[in-house]
């Protein structure tokens, strides 16, 4: 995994789970910058499932390939999900479920990033 790129997810997350928060506790639906940052979170995502697929040969069998691979692969589809749940859901919880979903992308890609250090 690239720690340049985890950073930035990582930050981009952030960012997308504060302002949902701030969407939310204001009353406000979904609209450009909100789509902007999932976008961008939504991106780097992918990009680290291309990566991390190349790169998964170096991780020693067990538990934590197996984590490892079903977190690189599970990732994108979050931001996807709770970005068109909140498109489709035009009240307060919208914002919350991007805001949760935020969270869980931030939590799993530093695991990633862990899962990777650990055994590079």
């Amino acid at each position: 995994m690239i720690f340049a790129l985890t950073l930035v997810v990582c930050a981009a997350s952030l960012v997308l789970m504060v302002l949902a928060g701030v969407y939310a506790y204001r009353d406000r639906l979904i609209d450009d910058p909100l789509l902007g940052v999932a976008a961008v979170v939504l991106l780097g995502t992918l990009v680290q499932l291309v990566i991390g697929l190349a790169r998964m040969s170096s991780i020693d069998e067990g538990s934590e390939l197996a984590t490892f691979a079903a977190y690189l692969v599970s990732l994108p589809f979050i931001p996807l999900m709770t970005t068109f749940l909140a498109i489709k859901e035009k009240t307060r919880w919208a914002m919350g479920s991007i805001a949760v979903g935020a969270f869980a992308v931030l939590v799993m890609t530093a695991r990633l990033q862990q899962i990777w250090n650990l055994n590079v």
